[in-house]
């Protein structure tokens, strides 16, 4: 029998404000445990909660970058139940009138493109953490999240493939940090993903018992949970024993998910609304307001590069995988550098420079203006390509002077050709067999002699005026 894998996600991002969602505690990442909270976010006795607005903002606007439907009249709720990291026993969400609903997001894979609808999007705060020490079997509680403020997006089962869902997630990565509403970044749990799944035979009706792997943070973790538990289920099935619908988790070291507990429906935690917050409601103007403020998003700009400058789309998707990398590449553009040769050093040099140093785009201090005047000189023929990406490196830390550093390190391309050719005769003069080579048909040779020159000239020239000035020796 050929089964069909059903996958639903709930991902939950991190917003990027300075406080948390209720109280004015810090949202930094790290911290000694237990410094960045108060007796709001960890739930004392007396204590009232007030609305971050910025996370209401924030919530909208991914709403709407989604092709959501606002609710303009929304409140939150209480989710009751206990567990060490969430000290007052419930957690504010939104059950009822979640903030947005019933939006779309396009995908594309090898197998064509999709599109996933999204049941919602609501905000919430998030809970504690459980620090687990293996040496001495004690479980430590720290609350420095407990109140940092998320969005929860929750899909229809649309998935079949791990594929789609990891293309589903990319885009969403990426429209989230164009925004500016979350920096995703998986490794810190800004960014995480719950995977209901099941299974059923191919073409069947009725959807199968459904497990929740929760809590994945890496996009390869997220693939392999799918595969294996897709597999899980199918084996069971097989053997004649059935799913049970429970939360599991994901054991990177095992490769493979293990139970955790039931599967709770959403009456086991006795949701009611939250009395403490008041509703809230959104006023045309104020929707209007953020709608026209929505920056252009990657995909839109890959569009525009395509039309406008005649990039590949290889290109496109290179520089606008990052935020920060396409605001580089149009502020070269803006003063004047060529877009095929601005693309070109971004995907070369650039994210060669960043890889190497483990840097964001976003980090690097390097300006559009340095590596403009860098392009302006090789295209002038004052400096060669060769020599241009050791400027590069040299200037790439610090937003070097390129001009200073060019001048004082004596890189100036040699344009004279009386000097180009008086370096190639004498190339030619220590090297007879390579000129007899070439003579004789061994192209290869002519690489060996401009080599030759290139030394001799310290690498300042023009390795076509080289070649030229060999060929016309050589006859």
């Amino acid at each position: 029998m050929t089964w069909e894998t059903v996958i639903g996600l709930e991902t939950h991002v991190e917003l990027a404000t300075r406080t948390k969602i209720f109280c004015s505690c810090t949202t930094e990442f790290g911290g000694e445990p237990n410094t960045r909270c108060c007796p709001v976010c960890t739930g004392m006795p007396g204590t009232l909660p007030v609305l971050n607005k910025r996370v209401l903002e924030f919530a909208v606007k991914a709403g709407l970058a989604l092709n959501c439907e606002i609710t303009r009249y929304s409140r939150f709720d209480r989710k009751n139940y206990f567990y060490p990291d969430l000290p007052k026993a419930y957690q504010i969400s939104q059950l009822y009138l979640p903030i947005a609903r019933e939006g779309t997001v396009s995908i594309r894979t090898q197998a064509g493109d999709k599109t996933i609808r999204i049941h919602e999007l609501h905000m919430e705060e998030d809970a504690g953490k459980l620090v687990h020490d293996p040496w001495t079997g004690q479980t430590r509680c720290d609350y420095n999240r407990c109140g940092v403020p998320l969005i929860e997006i929750v899909t229809e089962p649309d998935f079949r493939t791990a594929d789609e869902v990891i293309a589903y997630l990319e885009k969403l990565k990426e429209t989230l940090q164009y925004l500016g509403v979350s920096d995703c970044k998986m490794q810190e749990g800004s960014l995480r993903c719950d995977v209901n799944l099941s299974v059923r035979p191919l073409g069947g009706g009725a959807l199968g018992t459904r497990t929740e792997t929760k809590n994945l943070n890496s996009f390869k973790a997220i693939a392999r949970a799918i595969d294996y538990e897709a597999r899980r289920q199918v084996e069971l099935i097989g053997e004649g024993k059935r799913v049970v619908q429970e939360t599991r988790r994901w054991d990177e070291n095992k490769d493979a998910t293990y139970a955790m507990r039931s599967k709770e429906d959403a009456q086991d935690y006795r949701y009611f609304p939250e009395p403490d917050i008041p509703p809230i409601e959104l006023s045309q103007d104020y929707l209007d307001g953020l709608r026209g403020a929505q920056p252009e998003l990657a995909e839109a700009k890959r569009e525009r590069y395509r039309a406008h400058y005649g990039l590949p789309e290889y290109d496109c998707r290179m520089i606008t995988s990052d935020k920060a990398l396409a605001a580089f590449f149009e502020g070269l553009v803006a003063l004047g550098a060529p877009p095929k040769q601005s693309a070109n050093w971004i995907m070369g040099e650039v994210l060669g420079a960043l890889s190497a140093r483990g840097m964001e785009p976003k980090d690097m201090r390097l300006t559009p203006p340095t590596l403009a005047r860098l392009i302006e000189r090789v295209g002038a023929g004052t400096v060669n390509r060769n020599t241009a990406v050791k400027v590069f490196e040299a200037v790439f830390d610090a937003d070097g002077d390129v001009d200073a550093y060019v001048r004082e390190h004596g890189l100036e391309q040699v344009n004279d050709n009386s000097l180009v050719r008086d370096a190639a005769a004498r190339a030619l003069e220590a090297n007879p067999q390579s000129a007899a080579d070439y003579k004789g048909g061994k192209e290869k040779a002519l690489g060996f002699l401009v080599g030759q020159v290139m030394r001799e000239l310290k690498g300042r020239a023009d390795p076509q005026a080289v070649n030229a000035a060999l060929r016309e020796l050589l006859g």
